[in-house]
Protein backbone atom coordinates (compact mmCIF):
# COMPACT_ATOMS: atom_id res chain seq x y z
CA UNK A 1 0.00 0.00 0.00
CA UNK A 2 1.34 3.46 -0.85
CA UNK A 3 2.56 5.64 2.01
CA UNK A 4 0.20 8.45 1.00
CA UNK A 5 -2.81 6.15 1.28
CA UNK A 6 -1.71 4.93 4.69
CA UNK A 7 -1.32 8.52 5.82
CA UNK A 8 -4.90 9.29 4.81
CA UNK A 9 -6.20 6.35 6.79
CA UNK A 10 -4.29 7.24 9.92
CA UNK A 11 -4.98 10.95 10.03
CA UNK A 12 -8.30 12.66 10.65
CA UNK A 13 -9.94 14.43 7.72
CA UNK A 14 -10.77 18.08 8.07
CA UNK A 15 -14.48 17.93 7.33
CA UNK A 16 -16.17 21.14 6.28
CA UNK A 17 -19.60 21.17 7.98
CA UNK A 18 -22.76 21.91 6.03
CA UNK A 19 -24.34 25.33 6.21
CA UNK A 20 -25.79 26.03 9.69
CA UNK A 21 -29.07 26.84 7.98
CA UNK A 22 -29.62 23.21 7.03
CA UNK A 23 -32.03 21.57 9.48
CA UNK A 24 -31.44 17.99 10.62
CA UNK A 25 -33.39 15.56 8.45
CA UNK A 26 -34.24 11.90 8.47
CA UNK A 27 -32.54 9.95 5.70
CA UNK A 28 -34.82 10.47 2.67
CA UNK A 29 -35.97 7.86 0.20
CA UNK A 30 -34.60 7.92 -3.34
CA UNK A 31 -36.30 10.60 -5.40
CA UNK A 32 -36.99 12.96 -2.49
CA UNK A 33 -36.61 16.67 -3.16
CA UNK A 34 -34.08 18.62 -1.14
CA UNK A 35 -31.42 21.31 -0.91
CA UNK A 36 -29.62 22.44 -4.06
CA UNK A 37 -26.15 21.38 -2.89
CA UNK A 38 -24.54 19.04 -5.40
CA UNK A 39 -22.76 15.82 -4.50
CA UNK A 40 -19.72 16.97 -6.46
CA UNK A 41 -19.49 20.21 -4.48
CA UNK A 42 -19.91 18.40 -1.18
CA UNK A 43 -17.19 15.88 -2.01
CA UNK A 44 -14.78 18.65 -3.01
CA UNK A 45 -15.41 20.44 0.28
CA UNK A 46 -14.96 17.34 2.41
CA UNK A 47 -12.27 15.51 0.50
CA UNK A 48 -8.60 15.56 -0.41
CA UNK A 49 -7.09 14.93 -3.86
CA UNK A 50 -4.54 12.11 -3.96
CA UNK A 51 -2.24 11.10 -6.82
CA UNK A 52 -1.48 7.50 -7.77
CA UNK A 53 1.04 6.31 -10.37
CA UNK A 54 0.32 3.60 -12.93
CA UNK A 55 -0.79 0.27 -11.39
CA UNK A 56 -0.72 1.65 -7.82
CA UNK A 57 -3.25 0.14 -5.43
CA UNK A 58 -5.87 2.56 -4.11
CA UNK A 59 -7.53 0.07 -1.77
CA UNK A 60 -7.47 -3.67 -1.33
CA UNK A 61 -10.13 -6.35 -1.16
CA UNK A 62 -11.40 -7.00 2.39
CA UNK A 63 -9.89 -3.76 3.72
CA UNK A 64 -12.23 -1.56 5.81
CA UNK A 65 -14.39 0.52 3.45
CA UNK A 66 -13.63 3.79 5.24
CA UNK A 67 -13.44 6.04 2.19
CA UNK A 68 -15.40 6.96 -0.93
CA UNK A 69 -13.53 7.95 -4.10
CA UNK A 70 -14.13 10.04 -7.20
CA UNK A 71 -11.89 10.04 -10.26
CA UNK A 72 -10.51 13.51 -11.01
CA UNK A 73 -8.19 12.51 -13.86
CA UNK A 74 -6.89 9.26 -15.25
CA UNK A 75 -8.79 5.99 -14.77
CA UNK A 76 -9.27 3.20 -12.26
CA UNK A 77 -10.05 -0.52 -12.45
CA UNK A 78 -11.61 -2.63 -9.72
CA UNK A 79 -10.80 -6.33 -9.68
CA UNK A 80 -10.72 -9.59 -7.77
CA UNK A 81 -8.07 -12.31 -8.00
CA UNK A 82 -9.80 -15.68 -8.19
CA UNK A 83 -8.66 -18.81 -6.36
CA UNK A 84 -6.96 -20.16 -9.50
CA UNK A 85 -4.95 -16.96 -9.93
CA UNK A 86 -7.07 -15.45 -12.70
CA UNK A 87 -8.05 -11.80 -12.44
CA UNK A 88 -11.66 -10.71 -12.92
CA UNK A 89 -12.10 -6.98 -13.49
CA UNK A 90 -15.31 -5.64 -11.99
CA UNK A 91 -15.40 -2.22 -13.61
CA UNK A 92 -13.58 0.74 -15.11
CA UNK A 93 -13.96 4.25 -13.68
CA UNK A 94 -13.27 7.40 -15.68
CA UNK A 95 -13.10 11.10 -14.69
CA UNK A 96 -16.24 12.08 -12.79
CA UNK A 97 -17.06 8.50 -11.73
CA UNK A 98 -17.53 7.63 -8.04
CA UNK A 99 -16.29 4.28 -6.75
CA UNK A 100 -15.79 2.53 -3.43
CA UNK A 101 -19.48 2.64 -2.45
CA UNK A 102 -20.14 -0.48 -0.36
CA UNK A 103 -23.14 -1.97 1.40
CA UNK A 104 -20.88 -3.84 3.84
CA UNK A 105 -18.01 -2.75 6.07
CA UNK A 106 -15.21 -4.00 3.78
CA UNK A 107 -14.32 -3.50 0.13
CA UNK A 108 -15.50 -6.44 -1.99
CA UNK A 109 -12.89 -5.71 -4.69
CA UNK A 110 -9.47 -4.10 -4.98
CA UNK A 111 -8.92 -0.87 -6.91
CA UNK A 112 -5.87 0.22 -8.91
CA UNK A 113 -4.91 3.24 -10.99
CA UNK A 114 -4.66 2.24 -14.66
CA UNK A 115 -2.33 5.12 -15.50
CA UNK A 116 -1.24 8.22 -13.60
CA UNK A 117 -4.45 9.08 -11.79
CA UNK A 118 -5.83 11.63 -9.35
CA UNK A 119 -8.78 10.77 -7.12
CA UNK A 120 -10.81 12.74 -4.61
CA UNK A 121 -10.93 10.84 -1.32
CA UNK A 122 -13.77 11.43 1.15
CA UNK A 123 -14.24 9.81 4.54
CA UNK A 124 -17.24 7.48 4.39
CA UNK A 125 -18.64 8.50 7.77
CA UNK A 126 -18.72 12.18 6.75
CA UNK A 127 -20.22 11.23 3.38
CA UNK A 128 -23.03 9.24 5.02
CA UNK A 129 -23.70 11.91 7.66
CA UNK A 130 -24.10 14.59 5.00
CA UNK A 131 -26.46 12.36 3.00
CA UNK A 132 -28.60 12.03 6.13
CA UNK A 133 -28.92 15.81 6.40
CA UNK A 134 -29.30 16.78 2.75
CA UNK A 135 -32.07 15.27 0.66
CA UNK A 136 -30.67 16.44 -2.68
CA UNK A 137 -27.30 14.81 -2.03
CA UNK A 138 -28.99 11.64 -0.81
CA UNK A 139 -30.94 11.59 -4.07
CA UNK A 140 -27.71 11.89 -6.09
CA UNK A 141 -26.17 9.03 -4.09
CA UNK A 142 -29.24 6.92 -4.85
CA UNK A 143 -28.73 7.65 -8.55
CA UNK A 144 -25.04 6.67 -8.40
CA UNK A 145 -25.88 3.46 -6.55
CA UNK A 146 -28.61 2.69 -9.07
CA UNK A 147 -26.15 3.06 -11.96
CA UNK A 148 -23.73 0.68 -10.21
CA UNK A 149 -26.46 -1.92 -9.75
CA UNK A 150 -27.53 -1.63 -13.39
CA UNK A 151 -23.91 -2.03 -14.50
CA UNK A 152 -23.58 -5.18 -12.39
CA UNK A 153 -26.77 -6.62 -13.89
CA UNK A 154 -25.53 -5.83 -17.41
CA UNK A 155 -22.25 -7.61 -16.68
CA UNK A 156 -24.06 -10.77 -15.57
CA UNK A 157 -25.92 -10.81 -18.88
CA UNK A 158 -22.77 -9.93 -20.82
CA UNK A 159 -20.87 -13.00 -19.65
CA UNK A 160 -23.31 -15.39 -21.34
CA UNK A 161 -22.88 -13.74 -24.76
CA UNK A 162 -20.49 -14.68 -27.57
CA UNK A 163 -17.04 -13.09 -27.81
CA UNK A 164 -18.17 -10.80 -30.63
CA UNK A 165 -21.24 -9.70 -28.67
CA UNK A 166 -19.12 -9.00 -25.57
CA UNK A 167 -16.58 -6.89 -27.43
CA UNK A 168 -19.27 -4.97 -29.33
CA UNK A 169 -21.12 -4.32 -26.07
CA UNK A 170 -17.92 -3.09 -24.41
CA UNK A 171 -17.15 -0.65 -27.24
CA UNK A 172 -20.69 0.74 -27.15
CA UNK A 173 -20.49 1.10 -23.37
CA UNK A 174 -17.21 3.04 -23.60
CA UNK A 175 -18.63 5.21 -26.38
CA UNK A 176 -21.62 6.13 -24.21
CA UNK A 177 -19.29 7.23 -21.42
CA UNK A 178 -17.08 9.34 -23.71
CA UNK A 179 -17.75 12.83 -25.09
CA UNK A 180 -20.07 12.78 -28.11
CA UNK A 181 -17.74 11.44 -30.77
CA UNK A 182 -17.14 8.35 -32.84
CA UNK A 183 -13.58 8.22 -31.48
CA UNK A 184 -13.22 6.16 -28.27
CA UNK A 185 -10.00 6.44 -26.26
CA UNK A 186 -9.36 3.30 -24.23
CA UNK A 187 -7.13 3.93 -21.19
CA UNK A 188 -7.04 0.22 -20.40
CA UNK A 189 -4.90 -2.48 -22.03
CA UNK A 190 -6.15 -5.39 -24.13
CA UNK A 191 -5.45 -7.62 -21.12
CA UNK A 192 -7.68 -5.42 -18.98
CA UNK A 193 -10.45 -5.68 -21.56
CA UNK A 194 -10.04 -9.46 -21.68
CA UNK A 195 -10.23 -9.75 -17.89
CA UNK A 196 -13.32 -7.55 -17.85
CA UNK A 197 -15.12 -9.54 -20.55
CA UNK A 198 -14.06 -12.98 -19.33
CA UNK A 199 -12.09 -13.68 -22.53
CA UNK A 200 -8.46 -14.31 -23.42
CA UNK A 201 -6.36 -11.48 -24.78
CA UNK A 202 -5.97 -13.42 -28.05
CA UNK A 203 -9.76 -13.63 -28.43
CA UNK A 204 -10.15 -9.90 -27.79
CA UNK A 205 -7.47 -9.07 -30.38
CA UNK A 206 -8.96 -11.43 -32.99
CA UNK A 207 -12.45 -10.04 -32.40
CA UNK A 208 -11.33 -6.43 -32.76
CA UNK A 209 -9.53 -7.34 -36.00
CA UNK A 210 -12.68 -9.05 -37.27
CA UNK A 211 -14.80 -5.99 -36.41
CA UNK A 212 -12.33 -3.81 -38.29
CA UNK A 213 -12.46 -6.13 -41.32
CA UNK A 214 -16.27 -5.89 -41.23
CA UNK A 215 -15.98 -2.07 -41.33
CA UNK A 216 -17.76 -1.74 -37.97
CA UNK A 217 -14.72 -0.06 -36.39
CA UNK A 218 -11.30 1.31 -37.28
CA UNK A 219 -8.19 0.89 -35.10
CA UNK A 220 -5.81 3.83 -35.67
CA UNK A 221 -3.86 2.73 -32.56
CA UNK A 222 -4.21 -0.01 -29.93
CA UNK A 223 -5.87 2.47 -27.53
CA UNK A 224 -8.01 4.42 -30.02
CA UNK A 225 -11.13 2.97 -31.65
CA UNK A 226 -13.21 4.71 -34.30
CA UNK A 227 -16.83 3.57 -34.42
CA UNK A 228 -17.59 3.43 -38.15
CA UNK A 229 -20.94 1.64 -37.94
CA UNK A 230 -22.75 1.89 -34.60
CA UNK A 231 -25.84 0.18 -36.01
CA UNK A 232 -23.78 -2.89 -36.88
CA UNK A 233 -22.28 -2.95 -33.39
CA UNK A 234 -25.74 -2.64 -31.85
CA UNK A 235 -26.97 -5.57 -33.92
CA UNK A 236 -23.96 -7.63 -32.82
CA UNK A 237 -24.68 -6.67 -29.21
CA UNK A 238 -28.01 -8.49 -29.45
Amino acid sequence: MLTQTTTIRNEAFRVVPPSPGLPPMARPACGAAGEAHSLDQAMRLMGAVMSYPRNAEIFGENEPADFIYKVVSGSVRTYKVLSDGRRQIGGFYLPGDIFGLQFGDDYALSAEAIGDTKVLVVKRSAFNALAGRNAAIAQEICAVTGRELRAMQARVLLLVKSAQERVASFLLEMAERAPASDAVELPMSRQDIADYLGLTIETVSRTLTALEAAAAIALPTSRRVMLRNRSALQRMNG
